[in-house]
């Protein structure tokens, strides 16, 4: 994962009020480094020449008021757009940021929390963590493709961290559904979970059919998708 600073006084006044929030950053077509914003048509963003912009969303991490930095963390993998921009970016290359999106209301008087996602959800996680009340009890489970895809997530006094590592060849998701599964999860402890969307369609009826849970205790948020 490349984490990538962003700065400039276009970002004065930007706030986080949530976390586990959304970003979206528009990115130079591939094989340039101009910027070329596109233009809205009344059901998509389009560049001059027709083609589709790069556009993704990610979690805001870390924003400094003081010195206008924005963090924004990005896996890296094979064949993604973002992914090739953010291992060849240099300092002073230019992105736009909209945003941000609505993020995640902890509930202040919920004791117990649940959760679960892969590296795209990492980010994420490490703030709900930071924000959480410390006396709550926090369930997380993460899948990563590989160990050295861990990072170090804030501590949280009541957090039981479980790490699952997808097989070579299996397809994202299945680790953490099987991991979901055999969880001990109550009714009442507050969910969050994002991923790769196809894998959440077994989570959330684990969470709803198996568990038991209530609607308005989970949150289920597809980051990406298998295959696009």
């Amino acid at each position: 994962m490349v984490r990538a600073a962003l700065t400039g006084p276009e970002l004065t006044g930007f706030a986080t009020p949530e976390p586990a929030a959304s970003v979206r950053l528009l990115l130079p077509s591939t094989g340039t480094s101009d910027l070329v914003v596109p233009e809205w048509n009344g059901n998509e963003f389009l560049l001059p020449d027709g083609k589709r912009p790069i556009i993704r969303t990610f979690t805001p991490r870390r924003f400094d008021p003081d010195v206008l930095e924005l963090d924004v963390d990005i896996v890296l993998h094979e064949g993604g757009a973002a992914s090739a921009w953010a291992q060849a970016a240099e300092p002073g290359d230019p992105v736009a940021v909209s945003g941000p999106g609505r993020g995640y209301r902890i509930d202040p008087a919920a004791r117990s929390f649940f959760l679960a996602g892969d590296e795209t959800a990492m980010p994420a996680i490490g703030q709900l963590l930071e924000e959480i009340d410390a006396a709550a009890s926090v369930g997380v489970i993460i899948e990563v493709g590989d160990p050295a895809a861990r990072l170090d997530l804030p501590a949280h006094p009541g957090a039981q961290i479980e790490w699952v590592q997808r097989a070579a060849d299996g397809l994202p998701g299945t680790a953490l559904v099987e991991a979901v599964a055999s969880a001990t999860i109550e009714p009442g402890t507050k969910v969050w979970v994002a991923g790769e969307a196809g894998s959440l369609v077994a989570i959330r009826r684990h969470l709803f059919d198996e568990f038991g849970l209530g609607r308005a205790d989970v949150t289920v948020r597809g980051y990406w998708k298998h295959g696009r």
